[in-house]
């Protein structure tokens, strides 16, 4: 059933729901429908007004960290001081898929209650399926709608720390890690590129007997984005401390979300770096669109399991079965 489009521009939220359930599908026709759809609401999106100049309307921020660092409860702590900042929130959480259903494993709302129930909040699970590309990539899209029907703060929970990152920072303006109490003592063993990813990293659950390893946690990592290149170049990272679970911090951790938004509409730099995603993208379709037709072409589907054999017995490499798969694709396409 095509979305109602009025019913998701005037702030529906099951509205939006219906629109992200089309735009996730990976039916042919579906996917023909979503793109009208997406066209459809991109004036109405976080960008400034179409073909206009300007700063964007929104905020995307990429939220990650390891599993148990508290990201949900922070989520929800970030989500609620911002609604009582005036924003409308949306919260797309990426959770991993179950291997026998395919569906979300932690994909209820009830992580988030409080947030959940708040008119002025969207939450939206999605399953990972599996696959971090074809995901990442409609979780774009998803972005998109939730601006479109209003929400102009749009949270993007990953799975954790690991190839995702990389994926959400390419699809939010800020990218913000969250870090549990102690990890400054394990910076050596962490990947650098995750944290070369962050413009903001927040030591989450500072409190109680936690409070003092949290500071000095918070310590080790401002010394190190010292050393590193900042991921944007009119931002200069940030690290708090903050307690999702009592609240302390989580003003100055939206208070630097602010900031960076106005940093980035002084230099004109978000909606240039959006701008830059979408070309990105633009090549991820192609390229998964030629996988495709490659994969659904006969001559071509016929070719694999002869070339896979002549791989296994060492008769052929990778890059001359390469073009000659390519060779037997182009001999049917259109001159």
């Amino acid at each position: 059933m095509q979305p109602d489009l009025k019913s998701l521009l005037a702030g529906d939220r099951r509205a939006l729901a219906r629109a992200i359930t089309l735009v996730e599908s990976t039916r042919p026709g579906d996917r023909v429908r979503a793109d009208a759809l997406i066209a459809q609401i991109l004036p109405k999106t976080g960008q400034a007004e179409a073909g206009q100049a300007g700063a964007p309307r929104s905020i995307r921020v990429g939220i990650s960290g390891a599993p148990g660092v508290g990201k949900s409860t922070f989520i929800e702590a970030l989500g609620l001081h911002a609604i009582a900042e005036g924003r409308r929130v949306a919260v797309l959480a990426v959770d991993p898929s179950s291997r026998r259903g395919g569906g979300s494993i932690l994909g209820d709302k009830t992580r988030m209650a409080e947030l959940a129930k708040h008119e002025r909040a969207f939450i939206r699970p999605s399953p990972s399926g599996g696959t971090l590309g074809g995901v990442a990539r409609r979780t774009a899209e998803a972005v998109l709608l939730c601006e479109a029907a209003g929400f102009d703060a749009v949270l993007v929970e990953t799975v954790g720390v690991g190839q995702s990152e990389t994926a959400v920072a390419d699809m939010t303006d800020l990218f913000l890690l969250l870090i549990a109490p102690g990890a400054g003592d394990e910076l050596q063993g962490i990947k650098r590129g995750v944290v070369e990813l962050a413009d903001i990293v927040a030591v989450n659950k500072a409190d109680g007997a936690n409070l003092d390893q949290a500071t000095k946690t918070a310590a080790d990592y401002a010394n190190a984005l010292r050393l590193l290149r900042a991921p944007t170049p009119w931002w200069t990272p940030r690290v708090l401390a903050c307690s999702g679970l009592t609240g302390a911090g989580i003003a100055e951790v939206w208070r630097a979300v602010a900031a960076f938004r106005e940093a980035g509409e002084k230099r004109d730099g978000i909606r240039k770096r959006r701008a830059q995603q979408a070309k990105a993208r633009l090549w991820t379709e192609v390229a998964d669109g030629l996988m495709a037709a490659l994969k659904a072409d006969r001559r071509a589907a016929a070719l694999i399991p002869k070339l896979e054999a002549r791989l296994d017995s060492g008769a052929l490499g990778p890059g001359a079965a390469a073009r000659e798969l390519l060779a037997a694709f182009e001999k049917k396409r259109p001159a």
